[in-house]
């Protein structure tokens, strides 16, 4: 068995941590203009310890190989869980440093509140950097609203960028050391494949144009439709990375506008469409909206379960009209499908049931599927569920052919022979059994661990919730869970963020180190 090279990976894992200490830098900018003064030795600290430990790495191992496709995945998964390490400092540093209160009155230290002192503790300092890089949305903070401006740029930024991958910043703006084909393979990672153009460095970069376009869009409709500015940056920039991190406990909800819940949900469908698409579109080659598979999946599964739940709430007379059930189910279904996690109303109070058994699994329904590969949006990608669904029909199709027929599977514009067709299938399945493995440890640890009362459909939703990277919850998630729950959730939210298949290979390489095969 081929071992990973570890050279490589410490290599490459510190050029991405460096990346991400850049974005700590950046942050001071704006403690700076918000007057939270305090805050900025906090950004300082974080950046340095992360550039310290990126910096140590890449330069003690700059001669290594460019990646095989094992190390980077490896590279990956390691990246991935050091930098929501490592994202937690800002947390951490801001919330101790109002603790202490060491400054002069012209720092503005504010007083310390409930919201705030929670990050005092790591472990939710960390929960919460996971949650915003992998673009899940949960969140330690109860009342969002007493958190500085400089922790709700930080949420933000970290989903901003996780929405498009730690990776892809890297690739964008520290590619050295390995090539285009060391980059390539890295891109692929992260659990994408799509290329717009022949070089992946110019692919990247052809990605943060269309969706820096994308967000500055999002901010305009928003203040079209009244939202105050420093809102629409703020939900312009988590809604198009399918992240969910608000600027207000309640949400999208916190507005009680039915104009901004509708705005929104065009920006939530907008990152579940794939960069390559988007890239057509804005090139004039509209029919792409139809032609694409993944593209035309979004639409109508999106859609179809929309009017299922509004069925099902509207026949629980679970809200005053009818206007107002097609909203809400409009928007949570979209909000859930497309892995996003903004909230326009409350689907559970913990042990106390609001929406119904079928339908708050129906939503975990369109969370476990999400959007296109290629986008911004996590859980089983659509091509991976086409797969499955054409594969298993096309499996059942063969049995009744002859064994001299041709054998080929069509998928969207492809045609993929006996092998191909195959392969693929073969991945998506082994996609979904470990997708659903890690799902039902998560709901066996928080079941042992939670208290007594929560139902069991609850649990479910915030366990898939953290899995496929969504954000919504029923209620369960919050700083008062027990550790354990937070950790697994972290756990979950890790697993979900790159597919799973990095995850296993990294403990593959574990096991292997630790010569725990023989």
């Amino acid at each position: 068995m081929m071992r990973v090279d570890t050279r490589t990976v410490g290599r490459d894992v510190g050029r991405i941590v460096q990346a991400v200490s850049l974005m700590m830098v950046a942050s001071v900018v704006v403690a700076a203009a918000n007057a939270e003064f305090y805050a900025i030795p906090a950004f300082l600290g974080s950046a340095v310890v992360a550039a310290g430990v990126g910096t140590a790495l890449a330069r003690r191992y700059r001669d290594a190989d460019p990646p095989a496709k094992r190390d980077a995945m490896v590279t990956a998964a390691t990246a991935w869980m050091l930098v929501g390490v490592l994202g937690g400092l800002p947390f951490l540093f801001v919330a101790w440093t109002i603790q202490v209160d060491p400054f002069p009155v012209w720092a503005n230290t504010p007083p310390m509140d409930a919201t705030t002192a929670i990050f005092r503790h790591p472990l939710d300092a960390v929960f919460e950097s996971m949650s915003g890089f992998t673009g899940t949305g949960l969140t330690m903070a109860a009342v969002e609203e007493k958190l500085p401006r400089s922790l709700h740029w930080w949420r933000s930024l970290i989903e901003w960028v996780g929405g498009v991958g730690v990776i892809v910043l890297t690739v964008a703006i520290l590619r050295r050391g390995g090539g285009s084909s060391g980059s390539y393979t890295l891109y692929e990672s992260e659990a994408r494949s799509e290329k717009i153009h022949p070089s992946i460095v110019t692919t990247v970069r052809e990605i943060w144009k269309i969706f820096v376009g994308l967000t500055l869009g999002s901010i305009l409709l928003y203040l079209l439709v009244g939202m105050p500015l420093w809102d629409a940056i703020n939900h312009a920039m988590t809604g198009i990375a399918t992240g969910g991190f608000s600027v207000h406990a309640d949400s999208i909800g916190h507005y009680g506008s039915p104009l901004i819940e509708y705005a929104t949900v065009p920006i939530m469908v907008a990152g579940s469409i794939a960069f390559p698409i988007h890239y057509l579109l804005f090139k004039g080659e509209l029919r792409n909206f139809y032609t694409d598979l993944q593209t035309r999946w979004v639409f109508l599964w999106f859609g179809a379960g929309s009017l299922a739940l509004t069925g099902i709430l509207y026949a629980n007379g679970q809200y005053a009209t009818f206007e107002e059930t097609f909203r809400v189910s409009l928007f949570q279904f979209v909000s859930a499908t497309s892995n996003t996690g903004f909230g326009s109303a409350t689907v559970g109070g913990g042990t106390e049931q609001v929406w119904s058994a079928g339908a708050t699994l129906l939503t975990c329904l369109g969370m476990l599927t999400g959007g296109a590969a290629g986008s911004t949006t996590s859980g089983l990608k659509l091509i991976r569920v086409a797969t499955l669904v054409r594969g298993t029909v096309w499996q059942i199709r063969e049995v009744f052919r002859p064994d001299s027929a041709i054998r080929y599977m069509k998928l969207g514009e492809r045609k993929l022979s006996e092998k191909q067709a195959e392969s693929e299938y073969t991945e998506a399945t082994v996609v979904f059994v470990l997708w659903v493995a890690f799902l039902a440890i998560g709901v066996a640890v928080l079941l042992r661990v939670l208290s007594p009362g929560h139902p069991l459909e609850y649990v479910i939703f915030d366990v898939m919730s953290a899995q496929s990277n969504v954000g919504l919850d029923s209620g369960i998630t919050g700083p008062t869970m027990p550790g354990t729950a937070k950790a697994m959730l972290i756990l979950n939210m890790w697993v979900g963020r790159l597919e799973i298949i990095p995850i296993a290979v990294l403990l593959g390489a574990v096991f292997q180190r630790l010569d725990l095969y023989r």
